[in-house]
C-alpha cells in the first residue's frame, strides 16, 4: 500500500482499513507462533501499513482541527 493511496482514502475507510489490518496482523503472530507462517515479510508489511495509516489519520486530524 502506497502513501498516495492513503491519503485518497475518508476518515472512514482508513479505520476500516486499519481494522482489517490489525486482525491480519494478529492472525499473521499466530501463524508464526505455531510455524505455519510462509510468507515471513508481509509480516514487516502489514506493520509498516498500520503505522503509515495511523500517521496519515493523524494529521487529517490535526488539519482538521487547525
Amino acid at each position: 500500500m502506497k502513501a498516495s493511496d492513503v491519503k485518497s482514502m475518508t476518515q472512514d475507510e482508513l479505520t476500516t482499513e486499519l481494522a482489517k489490518l490489525k486482525k491480519e496482523q494478529f492472525n499473521l503472530r499466530f501463524q508464526r507462533a505455531t510455524g505455519q507462517l510462509e510468507n515471513t515479510s508481509r509480516f514487516k508489511e502489514v506493520r509498516r501499513d498500520i503505522a503509515r495509516i495511523k500517521t496519515i489519520a493523524r494529521q487529517k486530524a490535526s488539519a482538521a482541527q487547525g
